[in-house]
Parts: structure tokens; sequence; C-alpha cells
């Protein structure tokens, strides 16, 4: 249970870490973190599923923090397309 809070709140820190450095992505904080702890949750556990290398809190709080910024990068631009349309 402990991973899976480490996990949602790496990926709210990686949503907005993520929309922070891709100005053009960027949703604001509440859809940045919503993203990122969506993310976050996913991320963290396919990473531990198929054995990112790394165990333990570290691997917990990099996957989910790199889950956050990949689901904030898909959905900003999935939003970006949307509003091209």
């Amino acid at each position: 249970m402990e991973g899976l809070i480490l996990q949602l709140i790496s990926g709210a820190v990686g949503g907005n870490v993520a929309g922070a450095l891709l100005k053009n992505l960027n949703m604001g904080v509440l859809l940045n973190s919503l993203a990122g702890i969506v993310g976050g949750g996913i991320g963290g556990t396919i990473l531990n599923a198929i054995g990112g290398g790394v165990d333990g809190i570290i691997g917990q709080i990099a996957g989910g923090g790199a889950g956050g910024a990949v689901v904030l990068a898909v959905v900003g631009v999935v939003k970006n397309m949307m509003n091209k349309g």
C-alpha cells in the first residue's frame, strides 16, 4: 500500500515537472497532477511488474514519476490535437 501511495505522489510530481518543462503540453497544476497520478499508478505498477531494474522505494518513485510524465505528455498532445480540429 505504501508503494502505491509513493507511486501516486511521484506521478503527480512527475506530471507537474513535465508540464513545467513542456510548456505547450501544460494543462495547469490540477490537470497536470491528475494526469500524473493516473500515470504514476499505471507506470509504477508496470515498471515493478516487469522488474524495471531498481527495486524498493527508488524504483517506485522513478516508475511513478516517469509514468506521470508520460501520461501528461500523451494527454497534452491529444488535448492540443483536439483544440486544432
